[in-house]
């Protein structure tokens, strides 16, 4: 199990430059996001989940890290999952508050669409971003590295 750890902390810390960059990339560039990118995302979340319940696995196993700073670095992802996940949820309010749906086009809907898509995209691109720094953080507070 503790062989494990590192691994699943280096697989997250990929998934989630990688989620970031294209997320980013295309958010930039004015694109929604395809299921390419929300395939990393949910990767990138994946493999986050497994990342802390090993984490915490190792710790009911009493086995700690050498710094206490590791357990911060290695669960405020989590909550930034969370928090980005709730205003992702928000995005669609936001964008299309004030707007008639019924009223518009086919093709001002699916202009509202994207713009819903893309606002979303980049809620968790940079989300993904955030995570990054802080996974970067918590392996650099480990003993593996």
């Amino acid at each position: 199990m503790a062989g494990l750890h590192p691994w699943l902390g280096g697989a997250a810390i990929v998934a989630c430059a990688t989620a970031a960059f294209v997320g980013g990339f295309l958010y930039w560039r004015g694109r929604g996001a395809g299921p390419i990118t929300t395939h990393l995302l949910s990767l990138a979340q994946t493999l986050l989940v497994a990342q802390v319940g090993v984490g915490l696995l190792l710790l009911a196993d009493d086995r700690r890290a050498p710094e206490q700073l590791h357990y911060l670095y290695g669960t405020l992802p989590l909550l930034v999952s969370f928090l980005a996940e709730g205003a992702r949820v928000g995005a669609a309010e936001r964008e299309v508050s004030g707007i008639e749906m019924e009223a518009l086009s086919p093709e001002g809907q699916q202009a509202v669409a994207l713009a819903i898509v893309r606002r979303e995209m980049g809620i968790m691109a940079v989300s993904c971003g955030v995570i990054l720094f802080l996974a970067l953080r918590a392996a650099g507070t480990s003993s593996a590295f």
